[in-house]
């Protein structure tokens, strides 16, 4: 992977991870793009530059991550990651098998813009506008919402935002706890990957300029993520998620048309 490669996989995690439009699908359609093979390294690098999305994060929201006085705040977060960490490790095989097969993730993509479209008519009374109001309840609930995100081409963020809009919370606060939830199911995806791929390559990262593509991606993902939050909040609370939906919808037709001039395989 050159340099420029991985700057520009790092901009479309940046700007996707957050977004209710599927980070996976855009990392995918702009690999095929740029005619970047799938081996060990490119698997581990889409994952891995999700730290610097982490990051982002947490330094955008430092205040609230570090003044909560109250320990509940963060056991939410520890239990609204569970289901997808049982779920993910026990159904790991199977989301592979869905990865080998783009038509699931074009037609996730296309499914996820449809709901898009309409959440904001259905769930259009949040009565929760603060973190601090979320419940256990809200929490494990939105957890669950989660899980279908372990579909490729679902989004996790759009799966969690409209978990949270279910659950009453209104589009700003489904939108910042989506962001909060992901650092710690984000985080634990990685240090799986990083794990199980050091158990197969330990020299993964001595190989041509591996470490040095992670380092500059992770810091072009944690730039545009940074920036890419401070948008979003602002724009939903104005205009909803219905633009995000059809966006979806046109990117998942794009994408059914690249499988089948097998760009995308």
């Amino acid at each position: 992977m050159t340099s420029i490669q991985s700057v520009v996989l790092a901009v479309v995690e940046g700007l996707t991870e957050f977004i209710p439009v599927s980070s996976t699908g855009h990392l995918i359609m702009v690999s095929s793009l740029m005619g970047i093979g799938k081996n060990e390294f490119t698997q581990f690098f889409e994952i891995a530059i999700q730290l610097g999305a982490i990051l982002a994060v947490v330094v955008l929201y430092w205040k609230k991550f570090f003044t909560f006085r109250d320990w509940k705040f963060y056991a939410k977060l520890i239990v609204a990651v569970i289901p997808a960490l049982v779920f993910g490790y026990k159904l790991g095989p199977v989301i592979d098998s869905l990865l080998i097969n783009p038509l699931y993730t074009a037609l996730a993509i296309m499914g996820g813009g449809f709901v898009l479209l309409f959440i904001d008519n259905i769930f259009r009374n949040g009565k929760i506008k603060d973190e601090k109001d979320i419940t256990f309840l809200n929490s494990i609930m939105i957890g669950i919402f989660q899980c279908a995100a372990l579909i490729p081409g679902v989004s996790r963020s759009a799966a969690t935002i409209i978990g949270g809009m279910q659950q009453k919370l209104s589009r700003g606060v489904a939108a910042e706890f989506s962001f909060f939830l992901a650092v710690p199911t984000m985080a634990a995806a990685t240090l799986y990957k990083l794990m199980t791929t050091l158990q197969e390559n330990p020299t993964i990262f001595k190989e041509g300029n591996n470490m040095s593509a992670l380092l500059i991606g992770n810091v072009v993902a944690f730039v545009v993520a940074f920036f890419t939050m401070r948008m979003l909040v602002d724009f939903v609370k104005k205009h909803g998620f219905k633009a995000f939906g059809w966006y979806r919808i046109c990117i998942g037709i794009v994408f059914l048309l690249m499988i089948k001039m097998n760009q995308i395989r």
